[in-house]
């Protein structure tokens, strides 16, 4: 039964990905899982090669490199597109988080799980983030509006939960999911800010990336000195009380926090204060007069350093996508077999081209990849 579900597997996914999972298991000391142990599987081909080039001079295994091998494994097995240039151990650490932005809950290892926002992309950096594995079941393959749908049907269910979350932490898994999603302008801006984005999640949707720098400044202690920098750069005097508006609209729910909250309490506050309907009137009045072209050339001059001290990160479109297989819904795209075969096995003391490249790569000082 285990080489029937191996061969259906072996026909989707791309022999040389699990040649090379495997590799880089036996470069860090790891067994491969032992679904893989089968001879004709590609994984445990690269491990045996791997393994009679590294010997016993293997990298060390940390939690994040172990993470790595495991999402790609995962990504492998079910024929999604993993980007490997960027998703590395160390990306995997710049992305973790200690609490879980849907459900506010505190993350243990054993209670977190790395995977897309969007569903229909793939492993690529800017789609991934650290959630409670309660969420990320919960999230399944949703779409952000089928997410806004579950938090409507949580109001009314009985406990006032669908599927282990209540009607907030839907409401914030749709605005996470909505971050990665292309949308047009006029739908993004209508959408609250429900959810601050996680670290290195990528923003599609030029007006929700200024929504969130404009919540991310109010959090700050010099904050509304730099958003009356942002107010001066608004084209024209209407624009700009609106803006006004808008901020003493948002400001006071900033204030109920507390001088004294910690960097968490006051994040969820920022958040929260998106449920308050005069928050998002003031928001649509304000961000529907601008066009998607203007907000990003605002966005521009403000990583240009218009915005004194706030660090702005901007991609084209395309770069921001790059390696999340949107055209194929996340699928990684099957590779020609004519003609292609798997790096053959090394015998134990000879060293391939691959191998010595692998072997002549510094380690870091905890084990992980260069990133």
């Amino acid at each position: 039964m285990a080489q029937t579900a191996f061969a259906h597997h072996e026909q989707l996914a791309d022999p040389q990905v699990g040649f090379d999972i495997g590799w880089d298991h036996a470069r860090h000391g790891l067994l491969p899982p032992p679904g893989q142990w089968l001879d004709g599987n590609p994984l445990h081909q690269g491990w045996r090669a791997g393994k009679a080039c590294f010997g016993g001079r293997t990298l060390g295994a940390s939690r994040r490199v172990r993470l790595w091998l495991a999402l790609r494994l995962h990504a492998w097995l079910r024929h999604r597109a993993f980007e490997p240039a960027e998703v590395t151990p160390h990306y995997l650490g710049q992305i973790e988080a200690l609490i879980c932005p849907i459900t506010r809950q505190p993350l243990g290892q054993a209670d977190s799980s790395v995977d897309r926002v969007n569903h229909q992309a793939g492993y690529a950096a800017g789609n991934l983030a650290m959630m409670s594995t309660v969420a990320n079941r919960a999230k399944g393959a949703l779409g952000w509006n089928e997410a806004l749908l579950r938090a409507h049907q949580a109001e009314g269910a009985g406990g006032g939960r669908v599927d282990g979350l209540d009607t907030a932490a839907w409401a914030r898994m749709a605005a996470l999911i909505s971050f990665v999603t292309p949308l047009a302008h006029e739908q993004a801006a209508r959408l609250p800010l429900r959810v601050l984005p996680p670290n290195r999640l990528r923003l599609l949707n030029p007006v929700q990336g200024l929504q969130a720098l404009i919540t991310r400044e109010l959090g700050r202690p010099d904050g509304t000195r730099r958003l009356r920098e942002l107010a001066a750069l608004l084209p024209g005097d209407a624009v700009r009380l609106d803006f006004h508006r808008f901020l003493s609209a948002l400001l006071p729910r900033r204030l109920e926090a507390g001088r004294d909250a910690d960097a968490w309490a006051l994040r969820h506050a920022l958040e929260d204060a998106w449920c308050d309907a005069r928050v998002n009137r003031c928001w649509q009045r304000f961000a529907l007069q601008l066009d998607e072209a203007l907000i990003e050339r605002l966005l521009q001059r403000c990583a240009a350093g218009a915005l004194s001290g706030t660090r702005v990160l901007l991609h084209e479109l395309a770069r921001a996508t790059e390696g999340w297989a949107l055209d194929s819904g996340g699928w990684a795209v099957a590779p020609a077999q004519a003609g292609r075969r798997v790096l053959p096995r090394v015998a134990p003391g000879a060293l391939t081209n691959r191998a010595r490249i692998a072997a002549s790569r510094s380690r870091t000082a905890d084990g992980h990849l260069p990133a």
